[in-house]
């Protein structure tokens, strides 16, 4: 299958084997509860570790054991690590594992797990992450983003249903193609289906918003 990468899609070639990624509302309700999506987001931005990893991995070909248990242990390495496993493992429809690594059961008295390594580097595996989450609850789509649907506050949630629901009422599609949508799809959709709305962006507005002072500055030092 040929990965659509506008829309957040992507395929991965090991050996023989080809994994295919698609970021859709369904694939996001597998990464956990509405919060616990959200979460991930935030795990995946906002990782100081993984480049000491990825440094690691590139001198000695693995990450050591000793640095694993000075940064922390086997909570996964770090939380960003663990995340970026969750979300690509959600986005596949076969076992990543052979990519991502797995858990595994430490030995009897010493951890609960252990991390065994997948044929990815933790900073790729974060940065596909990175990319799949953010076309799955954000999207990715150049279109032009009026200042009034500019979102105001942060989420703690993102309910992937909701999207599904408003996609099947906009386009009158079935549930099944619904759930198959990325976020970055869906505001496409709304923008070929709404094409003229009218308002200014943020940056529109800006420009206009200085343009205008500097035009009265202007006239009130001819004035003085």
């Amino acid at each position: 299958m040929t990965p659509v990468k506008e829309i957040g899609e992507c395929a991965i070639t090991a050996g023989e084997d080809e994994y295919f990624f698609r970021p859709s509302f369904l694939a996001m309700t597998r990464i956990g509860e509405p919060r616990d999506i959200v979460q991930a987001f935030y795990d995946v931005h906002n990782d100081e570790v993984t480049p000491l990893l990825q440094r690691a991995h590139d001198a000695y070909g693995k990450v050591p054991d000793w640095l694993v248990k000075y940064i922390g242990g086997q909570q996964m390495a770090n939380a960003a690590v663990s995340a970026a496993m969750n979300i690509i493992a959600a986005c596949c429809d076969r076992d990543v594992s052979r990519l991502t690594g797995e858990l595994v059961p430490g030995k009897t008295g010493r951890r609960a797990f252990m991390y065994r390594p997948g044929l990815m580097s933790p900073s790729d595996m974060v940065l596909i992450a990175q990319s799949l989450i953010t076309h799955g609850i954000i999207g990715k789509a150049k279109i032009r983003q009026l200042q009034r649907h500019e979102r105001g506050q942060a989420t703690t949630e993102f309910r992937a249903f909701e999207y599904v629901s408003a996609a099947r009422n906009q386009f009158a599609i079935s549930r099944e193609e619904a759930q198959q949508l990325s976020m970055t799809e869906f505001t496409m959709m709304l923008a070929a289906k709404y094409p003229d709305q009218k308002g200014y962006t943020r940056e529109e507005y800006d420009a206009e918003a200085d343009d205008f002072f500097a035009k009265r500055a202007r006239r009130r030092a001819k004035l003085a």
